[in-house]
């Protein structure tokens, strides 16, 4: 990609600010789960022992996002020669899956199990206060990682929603839709047991709960589709291909480009294969010697971590972006 800002689409992620990103979530969840636990336990609230399901689901879903960056800063190998950045949509996608599992099937199953409750409320002041403290926590987390996706999406030129729905990185889209569902989810439990304490009908608590777990669902839905496109293998975002043809039809020993094949193998690293027709003819290894040297000048920017060239053949057509 061209170094006047072309190359911004989707640059690599700096692993030391995801790595940052997710370990403040993993804290500020794993505070709120062990308070929302204790208070679910005090109250018997059907919508607080929903929120501490969702938290605990959360943390855990840290954990395995904090390992899926890791796994991703690992080297290619001779047995792994694109590296190990798939690895990152696995972790994540067990992250994902996890939240609708824990989270979402508890929290409606329980709800419905609590449909029928009479009576008001009770501890409605431990729930208020636990709830207000994690809408809190849940904010700081989601306003870091709120920060980051802008700022990256600003780098990119593109919208914010639409970058984070698209990133290769799954790590801080995963914590900014965990940590948007768990402030939508802290306002619908507070809802649900005013209403409840309100009417004294604990179908408004079981109720915050049942919704509760639809939200979580609907979020893990999305992170599993979105881990298993790039899992399936994801072609670049069509600007960042027309960069990187820019910059091979730039090279002053690069006629033309018959092929191009750019595929995300990990957050921010892609596996780029291209045909090119080379200036003036020369021997065989000449050839060989020269499509080397383009290639490993390829691989010197951060974001492509395996460059292949060949030779276009006649018939071939121009590659478009």
């Amino acid at each position: 990609m061209s170094q006047d800002g072309q190359e911004q689409q989707d640059q690599p992620p700096q692993h030391g600010e995801s790595a940052i990103t997710v370990l403040v979530a993993l804290g500020a969840n794993l505070l709120i789960a062990l308070a929302k636990t204790v208070a679910a336990m005090i109250s018997g609230s059907a919508s607080m022992l929903a929120e501490a399901a969702h938290s605990w689901a959360d943390t855990v879903n840290e954990v395995f996002l904090f390992i899926a960056g890791k796994r991703a800063e690992k080297p290619p190998t001779t047995r792994h020669p694109l590296g190990f950045g798939r690895d990152t949509y696995i972790w994540s996608l067990f992250a994902a899956v996890g939240l609708f599992a824990v989270g979402a099937a508890v929290s409606i199953l329980h709800g419905i199990s609590e449909l029928g409750v009479r009576g008001p409320a009770e501890n409605v002041l431990l729930n208020s206060v636990v709830l207000a403290v994690s809408f809190v926590l849940e904010g700081i987390s989601f306003l870091r990682a709120f920060q980051q996706v802008r700022r990256n999406a600003k780098d990119a030129d593109r919208d914010l929603l639409d970058f984070a729905l698209t990133t290769s990185d799954p790590t801080v889209r995963a914590v900014v839709f965990e940590d948007a569902a768990a402030l939508v989810g802290v306002v619908i439990a507070a809802i649900g047991i005013g209403l409840h304490q309100l009417t004294g009908n604990g179908v408004w608590d079981a109720a915050g709960s049942i919704a509760v777990g639809l939200v979580l669902g609907v979020v893990a839905v999305v992170l599993i589709q979105q881990n298993r496109i790039f899992l399936i293998g994801e072609a670049v975002d069509p600007r960042v291909r027309a960069s990187v043809l820019d910059m091979l039809l730039k090279r002053p020993d690069v006629l033309g480009v018959g092929y191009l094949h750019l595929e995300y193998v990990g957050p921010g690293k892609v596996y780029l294969v291209a045909a090119v027709d080379l200036t003036e003819d020369a021997p065989e290894h000449e050839v060989a010697i020269r499509l080397r040297r383009i290639a490993e000048e390829l691989q010197e920017r951060p974001h492509i971590l395996r460059a292949v060239l060949t030779l276009s053949l006649p018939e071939d057509a121009p590659a478009v972006p």
